[in-house]
């Protein structure tokens, strides 16, 4: 059966990012850098090393320098040019040649669901990807994790939801997956009975999370258009999943890699640490001030 490819990716990016104010009063959180690297440039890389074709990324009024940030800037490269620093004028040259990435406005802050459905036009007829922002995946031995989600899908022809297991107690901060039937040690894929949005601890149906990567079916934007309002008052896009699983199978797959939740500020030191212990020019400095710092705990 020939399956259309998955060719494009949204990013919703509409947020307010209020867990980093005031740092993110002015500036969308989208763009805080890990070291020297916006969050959302490794988003997209990932989308890149993909296949991802071509990007929506849907923002408010508010996120100009993030548009600015893929986009060409020629007086920069040419002072750069000017100063004999090619290398950095190619590194800025080529985050606008990376793909095609486009923009579209969500109006009204009325949930993930509701970002996801201002897509709709933009995918059309396709299977697509959803990539959040606050999920940053590192997988340096292998295959991008959203490359994993699709290579589930290609195998399928069905939505995969990106999982991974999270503490216990750390239940109602996700989305929980429902497993149909028993998970056999070793599968890395499951199909799914129901989906739960920040389920009480108590009665999680299970310890794996949704993280922010996502291949869904084009019906999902039927059902998400009749969706009604969910957790929070907002309309959730687990819940038009939940739908989706009554037309169509959905799946989850344990993607390898190590995540770091960037929306959370703990979250976000643990990725600048380690981003900076892998870097070549920082590593070694990195390293000794650590020490440094255990030395005087």
């Amino acid at each position: 059966m020939n399956r259309l490819p998955v060719r494009k990716a949204v990013i919703p990016a509409a947020g307010l990012g209020t867990r980093f104010l005031p740092a993110t009063k002015a500036l969308p959180k989208e763009m805080l850098p890990i070291v020297d690297i916006p969050t959302v440039q490794y988003i997209v890389e990932e989308a890149v090393n993909s296949g991802i074709e071509e990007i929506l990324i849907i923002t408010n009024s508010n996120k100009h320098c993030m548009e600015n940030h893929f986009d060409r800037s020629y007086e920069l490269e040419k002072r750069l040019n000017e100063s004999g620093k090619t290398e950095l004028e190619k590194m800025i040259r080529d985050i606008s040649d990376m793909v095609n990435i486009y923009y579209v406005r969500q109006k009204q802050p009325k949930g993930l669901g509701h970002a996801v459905l201002c897509a709709k036009s933009f995918i059309g007829n396709e299977p697509f990807a959803i990539m959040l922002g606050d999920d940053v995946v590192i997988n340096d031995d292998g295959e991008p994790a959203l490359k994993q989600l699709i290579d589930a899908y290609n195998e399928k022809g069905a939505s995969v939801v990106g999982v991974q297991t999270v503490a216990h107690d750390q239940v109602n901060k996700y989305g929980i997956i429902k497993p149909l039937g028993e998970i056999k040690q070793g599968d890395r894929r499951v199909k799914l009975s129901g989906m739960v949005e920040k389920p009480d601890i108590d009665s999680a149906p299970s310890d794996m999370a949704v993280l922010g990567r996502y291949v869904l079916t084009p019906e999902i934007f039927d059902l998400l258009e009749t969706q009604q309002q969910g957790k929070g008052g907002e309309i959730q896009l687990t819940d038009a999943i939940v739908r989706l699983m009554d037309l169509q199978a959905v799946y989850a797959y344990d993607f390898e890699g190590v995540r770091y939740d960037v929306g959370d500020k703990f979250g976000f030191i643990k990725a600048t640490i380690d981003f900076s212990l892998n870097r070549e020019d920082l590593s070694d400095k990195v390293k000794e001030y650590i020490k440094e710092l255990a030395s005087q705990l």
